[in-house]
């Protein structure tokens, strides 16, 4: 259990840590402008508004993988396969970033597609 516990601290973490490059572009464009953030960011381009997608994206993978994890744990359903599946979300969590500030759409959309399969996969292992 203590590693689909990580597993959901890193994912949780995820998002703050995808803000940074964020924080980066707007503070190219004039400064960070800490009273209109979100105006600010809606004139990103390139890097900077990839940077937001990605961003944003790690809040959505959210509402997947929490209640999987959480599922997991509270019907005791923690074998080597669910833990497996955590630990591939998060990696390809990681690598969605990363895919996503270089601009490699087509590996960045399989990554993304295996992370929410692993999310939808642990539910799944759930069910008795």
């Amino acid at each position: 259990m203590t590693i689909l516990i990580w597993c959901l601290f890193a994912a949780t973490l995820l998002p703050y840590l995808a803000k940074a490059p964020v924080a980066i572009a707007m503070n190219k464009l004039g400064g960070y402008d800490n009273n209109h953030p979100r105006a600010q960011q809606t004139q990103l381009t390139g890097f900077g508004a990839r940077a937001l997608a990605a961003h944003q994206n790690a809040f959505e993978s959210l509402i997947i993988f929490i209640p999987a994890v959480l599922l997991a744990i509270a019907t005791n359903t923690i074998t080597d396969s669910i833990t497996v599946l955590a630990i591939t979300h998060v990696i390809a969590r990681v690598a969605y970033n990363i895919f996503y500030l270089l601009n490699i759409g087509l590996i960045r959309s399989i990554v993304w597609g295996i992370a929410t399969v692993s999310s939808f996969a642990i539910i799944w292992q759930c069910i008795p």
